[in-house]
């Protein structure tokens, strides 16, 4: 497959394409716009087709262990229906709106190890070729940000980041899977629970926080997982005092251990949950993604700098590497 698209990229063979995005970073449920630049080849082709498709790394637990893979999660055409000449250049503007629920990849300017792509395939009259693949920046919402700077100005560790396959229960959740932001407690916290992990669910009208709190045991209780989930407004941004208000989540999730029912509906009706089978395909090693981070807490919140681990450009390398090896199982079936 690099064969094939350098022989498209000097001209020889079929059309070569390469997107570029529009600078900085994207919202949840905001629009994303750039260009698909197109070079015919050596021949004239009719291009069926134009699509972008947006690709997470995403983890999965099984029997086996741990494996890691690719899950495309959206996909939108922005052109196609033309034919395009030998050598000939074109491009194609679009403006697409990525999933309310699309993961944050970044906070304050600063990678949390969460990567995600956005792969370009050409349909043309005699297949498809699955090509372009670029990295998407995702910061967080308004809303999304409040809390997280909430929990730096209380003194939380920023651990690790990672995309977990399967549904969270009770939720409105739509991808086939999650964000989880493993967090360390402060002092304060730390003899109750030794790790709290945060996942957003982000909707037009709002948000979902979920909490799960990996709960310490005592001389004759062990150890156990426990839930509570919230919903905000987007416009409670504004005038919410969320150091106030996540203190107060969290205080409900170290202190009780009450049913995970039914929705919640506000910011003040939480659920909990004693049990830890909530979650499909549920990751509750502390190892996370292998990723060490560094928290600058206090006035300016939960900033992250990465110590360890790949950067972005390198694992959307590695997601490149698994389409192209996709793609070729299924040409030799």
């Amino acid at each position: 497959m690099v064969f094939k698209r350098l022989l498209g990229a000097i001209g020889i063979g079929g059309p070569s394409v390469d997107t570029v995005l529009d600078g900085g970073a994207v919202l949840p449920g905001g629009a994303l716009s750039g260009q698909v630049r197109l070079r015919g080849g050596g021949a004239v082709v009719e291009i069926e087709e134009i699509g972008l498709e947006l690709v997470a790394r995403v983890e999965a637990e099984h029997e086996e262990g741990e494996s890691e893979g690719a899950v495309a999660f959206e996909r939108y055409v922005v052109g196609g229906g033309f034919r395009l000449g030998a050598d000939e250049e074109r491009s194609v503007p679009f403006t697409v709106t990525v999933p309310w629920e699309t993961p944050v990849t970044e906070l304050y300017g600063q990678p949390l190890g969460v990567v995600l792509g956005v792969r370009t395939e050409l349909v043309v009259a005699d297949g498809r070729d699955r090509g372009d693949l670029d990295p998407l920046t995702v910061r967080p919402l308004p809303v999304q940000e409040a809390i997280l700077e909430a929990l730096g100005q209380l003194e939380f560790g920023f651990r690790s980041a990672d995309l977990e396959h399967g549904r969270i229960g009770g939720t409105g959740q739509r991808l086939p899977f999650y964000q989880e932001i493993e967090l360390t407690p402060p002092p304060r916290y730390a003899h109750a629970v030794t790790e709290i992990e945060l996942t957003f669910l982000a909707t037009p009208s709002g948000l979902e926080v979920v909490l799960e709190a990996d709960k310490r045991g005592g001389p004759l209780t062990p150890g156990h997982d426990a839930l509570t989930r919230f919903t905000v407004r987007h416009e409670d941004v504004a005038v919410l005092d969320w150091n106030s208000e996540v203190d107060g989540w969290i205080r409900r999730l170290t202190e009780h251990r009450e049913a995970y029912g039914a929705q919640a509906y506000v910011h003040s009706a939480p659920h909990t949950d004693g049990g830890s089978d909530h979650k499909s395909d549920h990751k509750s090693d502390d190892g996370g993604s292998g990723l060490g981070t560094a928290v600058a807490a206090g006035a300016a919140g939960l900033a992250v700098g990465v110590v360890v681990g790949m950067v972005a450009a390198e694992v959307v390398d590695e997601i490149g590497d698994f389409l192209e090896g996709e793609e070729e199982e299924e040409e030799e079936g």
